[in-house]
């Protein structure tokens, strides 16, 4: 649908890293302990910040290589890697620059938002719980929360019955292909987060998305004029 056509905008959701919170420093931690306990160099932040979308085997694989990562255990290697994010969610985990100030000013306006994100709950929930300032978001989806992830359109679906809204009035923000792809399934307009996790070797222009936002700021002066 053209712009025009849209219907009017209710709800925000948002995907969680990347999008809402910037997880690298922590992810990389994580990925950088396994490594260096197995003999490795650690990755480096950029490759770290360009890989993070591809989760805990995608980072593995960024060090390893399919190869030695299979022969050394993936399995065993992805648990390690999960077991010292879990008890270190927090540390250098902050919300983007401008976000807690677009989150007060959707609260302020009465504009319900939430968060649906591939990141499996025991990780999503305490990680939120030690960010107060995200307390009253309206409801959370994590990869768990239903039998299917994104970019399949029912977790879209289910976060608008909770908040109850149509998901045509619901724009989603996120910096993946699949968070676009979930989107647009679900009738959503979409929008990518370009200052999230980005590869130099994606185009986000191809995605298909309604709207590109350099930086939280301008994302948050388009919805002031849409909401104007």
């Amino acid at each position: 649908m053209s712009a025009a056509n849209k219907a009017p905008l209710r709800c925000v959701l948002f995907d969680l890293d990347g999008t809402l919170l910037d997880t690298a420093p922590d992810l990389g931690a994580a990925v950088n302990h396994v490594l260096i306990n197995e003999g490795f160099a650690p990755l480096s932040d950029d490759v770290i910040r360009q890989t993070t979308s591809h989760g805990a085997l995608g980072l593995l694989r960024a060090g390893l290589g399919d190869e030695l990562l299979e022969e050394l255990g993936a399995s065993r290697l992805r648990t390690a890697l999960l077991d010292y994010y879990a008890a270190n969610l927090c540390v250098g985990t902050r919300p983007y620059d401008g976000m807690l100030a677009l989150i007060e000013w959707l609260e302020e306006k009465e504009l319900p938002w939430g968060i649906v994100t591939n990141k499996p709950g025991f990780l999503t929930e305490p990680l939120l719980a030690a960010l107060p300032a995200l307390a009253n978001c309206g409801v959370t989806v994590s990869a768990d929360t239903l039998p299917v992830r994104k970019p399949d359109p029912a977790p879209m679906y289910y976060a608008c019955e909770q908040l109850g809204v149509d998901a045509a009035h619901c724009l989603y923000v996120g910096d993946h292909v699949r968070d676009i792809e979930a989107g647009r399934n679900a009738g959503m307009r979409t929008a990518v987060a370009g200052w999230g996790y980005l590869h130099d070797d994606e185009d986000p222009a191809d995605w298909g998305a309604d709207l590109h936002f350099d930086t939280v700021q301008a994302l948050h002066h388009w919805l002031r004029y849409e909401l104007s």
